[in-house]
């Protein structure tokens, strides 16, 4: 399979569909409640990001697509708090409408010692009003020809009726465009204009009437769909089994993923339909498509909560990356995100930084140490402006990407970015370490960072180097010679 993941960014995606918030609290139980026989949790964060077709939004744009959205909110401060989070994105939200009488869905989890405990949700299933119908419909018909994809995903919260598809099948298929759907519901039919839809197996199951235990009755299912519906192509979303292709008089197609750590199943729907819409935009065959965006919910199901998948993720995942080491370096955006995921499985973050101009037995030694004190390490490498700066203008020896790539060899190491010297109090924020490290050539007082880590409740820890020796010192004993 060739894909350039750049040619993304090309891309102009409709996404219509109910558009929420998922809200996270974490927090520890350490007692039960005296009013009754109910855990207490002590809130330590809290997370909000866009849910429902929201994420299917939020995937397209970590990608690099330019993303238009259609649905329905509230008046009230969620209503408002969605429309906010969608313009921080850059999402064209003229098709987002405004429907005074109603709530704006919000789901919130409470999960303590990195379980769910409890889920809330407030909404509103009721369908949408005929005003509101209309405004909807003619917003979606003036984006459409703007477009290459228009992706539909149904949470049935009431916006996409079978007289909203219709409008909107007449308007793709007017202007040329496939539609694609992420469906809801024990009645496929209203979706029979739609080019393609991508149920999972629970949803496929009960839409086709017939308890899916086996392949056979995978496959049963799967037909009765494509006759039901009568549409193109109909993708059976399997979990970690992959997913299964089907299309009118032809053998289903299996299409399996890599084993990973299920952590959380909750969004893997959204970046299938993300990734598809995106093949499709960008010219891949159907069947690339496919493997790309099982590949892509094969990443998201080892993610905690609502998620996206990068494209550094999706190349390492694809083997598209020259090896394994490349896939190390992060930027500040991605950092960011990791850190939460990392968070939400309880890892413990370590993090270092330096030069390592000429990397000898000190690093070495401070790598693997640090290591030792958590699960992950994230070691930031200074660019080569910031090297000029400490060490002179004869440094670095070694240039950035070469540095990078050193460390990034190294099995210690989990993540490696390249930052400024102006960025590391920032880096430090968002990484919000554990545990800093430094070599013992340092006091603890002089360690950059240490009052941002503890005001996080991290901590300094000194790495013993009985070793006397530099990059500098060996730089110097090469010169003489």
């Amino acid at each position: 399979m060739e894909i350039d993941l750049s040619k993304f960014e090309t891309c102009h995606i409709l996404v219509v569909g109910d558009l929420m918030i998922d809200e996270y609290l974490w927090g520890e139980v350490d007692r039960i409640s005296p009013e009754a026989p109910v855990q207490v949790v002590s809130v330590q964060d809290e997370e909000l990001t866009l849910g429902g077709s929201g994420n299917v939004v939020n995937n397209l744009v970590a990608l690099g697509a330019r993303v238009s959205a259609v649905g329905v909110t509230g008046a009230g401060s969620n209503g408002k708090l969605l429309r906010d989070m969608l313009d921080e994105l850059g999402v064209d939200t003229r098709g987002v409408i405004t429907e005074p009488n109603r709530s704006t869905t919000k789901k919130t989890r409470i999960i303590a010692d990195h379980q769910q405990v409890l889920r809330i949700d407030k909404e509103t299933k009721s369908n949408i009003s005929h005003q509101t119908w209309e405004t909807v419909a003619q917003a979606a018909e003036n984006i459409i020809p703007e477009v290459d994809v228009v992706l539909i995903s149904d949470y049935g919260k009431g916006l996409i009726t079978g007289q909203l598809l219709s409008q909107l099948t007449r308007a793709a298929r007017k202007h040329g465009k496939l539609t694609i759907a992420d469906p809801k519901g024990l009645d496929f039919t209203k979706y029979s204009g739609v080019n393609v839809i991508t149920p999972n197996k629970k949803e496929a199951a009960l839409a086709a009437g017939v308890e899916i235990v086996d392949d056979p009755s995978l496959f049963e299912a799967g037909q009765r769909l494509l006759q039901k519906t009568g549409v193109d192509k109909l993708v059976i979303t399997c979990g970690k089994e992959g997913m299964v292709y089907f299309e009118p008089h032809s053998q289903p197609q299996k299409i399996s993923t890599k084993a990973r750590q299920v952590y959380d199943v909750s969004g893997a729907g959204d970046t299938v339909l993300a990734l598809l819409g995106l093949a499709v935009a960008c010219g891949m065959s159907f069947k690339d498509g496919l493997t790309l965006a099982n590949t892509g919910a094969g990443i998201v199901v080892g993610k905690v909560g609502t998620a996206t998948v990068s494209k550094r993720e999706l190349a390492a995942a694809l083997q598209l990356t020259p090896d394994d080491i490349a896939s190390k370096q992060i930027d500040l955006g991605e950092l960011t995100s990791i850190v939460k995921n990392l968070r939400k499985k309880g890892k413990r973050i370590v993090f270092t930084n330096g030069c390592f101009d000429l990397l000898h037995v000190g690093h070495l030694k401070l790598l693997a140490a640090s290591k030792q004190l958590g699960d992950i390490l994230i070691v930031a490498v200074d660019d080569d402006e910031s090297v000029r700066q400490l060490k002179g203008p004869d440094r670095p020896i070694i240039r950035a990407g070469e540095r990078v790539r050193i460390i990034s060899g190294l099995d210690c190491v989990d993540h490696v970015i390249l930052f400024s010297s102006r960025e590391l109090d920032k880096l430090i924020d968002i990484a919000r370490p554990d545990v800093l490290t430094k070599g013992s050539n340092y006091q603890s007082t002089e360690v950059f960072g240490r009052e941002i880590v503890e005001r996080l409740g991290g901590r300094v820890e000194l790495i013993p180097i009985t070793e006397d020796v530099s990059s500098t010192q060996i730089i110097n004993n090469i010169k003489k010679k």
